[in-house]
Order: C-alpha cells, then structure tokens, then sequence
C-alpha cells in the first residue's frame, strides 16, 4: 500500500479555477514530499491555458508549522534548500495569480510558499512567522521574498527576531491582503468576481507584467542566499547544534562559531 499524496488536487469553475490543499494535518510540514507534490501540480496545471488562478489552502486548523527540521541537517540540507527554491521560482514565475488561504499557523517554509503567490487571504488570530534564527539558522526564501512584499524594514525585523505576528498585523504590513473569518471563501469570491470573467491569456500577460522586476530580483537573490546558507552557515557549529537541539528537545549550546 502506498501512503497518501500530501497534496489534494482538484479543479472548480469549469476548470478554471486549480484547488491545491496541504494534506497533512495538524503540522502540514513542508518536507521534501510535499514540495515535490506543489510542484509537479502547479507545472501540470500551469500549462493548461485556460487555466485562470490557483487556490492554494490547507487541511486541518493550520497552514503549515513550516518545513522538515531533519531535512535540514547537513547530509539533507542541500536536496531540501534547492527543491524548496525551485518551488518557490516556479510560484514567483506563474503566469497565473497563486491565492492563498491561510488558517491558524503559517511558518518557516509555510510561510515561504505562502509568500511565492500573489494574494494572502487570512484570519484575524492566523500566525505569520520565520522562526529558524531561533534554530540557529536562516529563512533563504524568505529573505528574498519577504523585503518584496513588505519592505526591508518589516522585512529584517521579522527575519532576524524570528517572531511571530497576527493576520491582523500581517495585514497592516500588506504581507495578508484580505483579513476574513473564512479565508477560503474570501479568495473564493475574489476569484468569482475579479478573475473568472478574465480572458485566460490576457490575465497571463496582466500577472508577468506585474511581477518582471521582482522576478529578476528574486532569482539573482535566491542563488546568492542559497550558496551563503550551504557554503556558509551549514559550515558553522551552531546551525548543525541548533537544528540538533530541536530534534533533542533540549537547549541548544552555542558556541558563536
């Protein structure tokens, strides 16, 4: 018997519309099953050119705790750093808009992939975090993608404090775009009325054109972050030790080296 995808793929509105759901609650880790799954859904469903948006959601009371600790470790870190990248690229390159419904916990890697779309719809009380400092490492992606959507200041804060911030607060920094109770049905109804009615092809070139530069920028920043996270901070004692400690469940004991 083989173990269930942890993705469930499905099209709505006269397939128009592709519904992508984390299927792995509670946690809905970002491990390397997972990103191998978004991705080969978005590439299949990207290609059909009717195709007008992707939702993109999770089961259960939370987005995602974010990716696989282990896979972060030295003998993995490299496969899971790149195929995560690669995701990330082919969400930044979409030519179709990514909505993203969020409920409950969205960090780390979540929040990576949640940043690779277009527009984040979220609940008042949902969690927006990249905690890995307190691991004693960094969030690659996420310092790419995070001075895009909400500017470098927000974005240093978040990244180098490693806290946790409401929807609400999400909001106000334009990390969240819409605030809703029931986020899935708020993307839902921006679908119906804003993207539905849309020429496919037009709508393609409409989201290329907004997102040119930032593209470009995320590319170039992706392979410079990639190389400083494998070649540099996976060389230091205190990012295997803080990965480590996790796993152990006990204090890390840095070394500052």
């Amino acid at each position: 018997m083989t173990a269930a995808s942890p993705l469930r793929v499905w099209r709505e509105c006269d397939g128009k519309l592709l519904r992508l759901r984390l299927s792995r609650p509670k946690a809905n880790i970002v491990d390397a099953e997972m990103i191998a799954a978004l991705d080969d859904a978005l590439a299949e469903g990207i290609a059909d050119r009717h195709l007008c948006a992707v939702l993109l959601d999770a089961e259960g009371s939370h987005f995602s705790f974010g990716a696989s600790v282990p896979e972060h470790l030295p003998e993995t870190c490299a496969a899971m750093i790149r195929s995560l990248d690669r995701l990330i690229l082919r969400m930044v390159r979409s030519p179709v808009p990514i909505l993203v419904a969020v409920r409950g916990q969205c960090l780390g890697g979540g929040l990576e992939v949640a940043c690779g779309g277009h527009l984040v719809f979220a609940t008042p009380d949902s969690r927006f975090g990249q905690p890995e400092i307190q691991l004693g490492v960094f969030a690659a992606a996420a310092s790419c993608l995070l001075p895009e959507r909400i500017g470098r200041a927000q974005a240093e804060d978040l990244l180098i404090s490693g806290r946790s911030i409401t929807g609400q607060e999400a909001a106000a920094m334009q990390l969240v775009n819409t605030v809703s109770d029931d986020p899935e049905a708020a993307a839902l109804a921006y679908f119906n009325q804003h993207l539905a009615p849309c020429s496919a092809s037009s709508l393609r070139f409409a989201v290329r054109a907004a997102r040119v530069g930032m593209v470009k920028r995320v590319e170039v920043n992706l392979a410079a972050v990639e190389e400083l996270y494998l070649d540099g901070l996976m060389s230091t004692h205190d990012a295997v030790e803080g990965l480590r400690a996790f796993i152990d469940k006990r204090p890390p004991q840095w070394r500052d080296e």
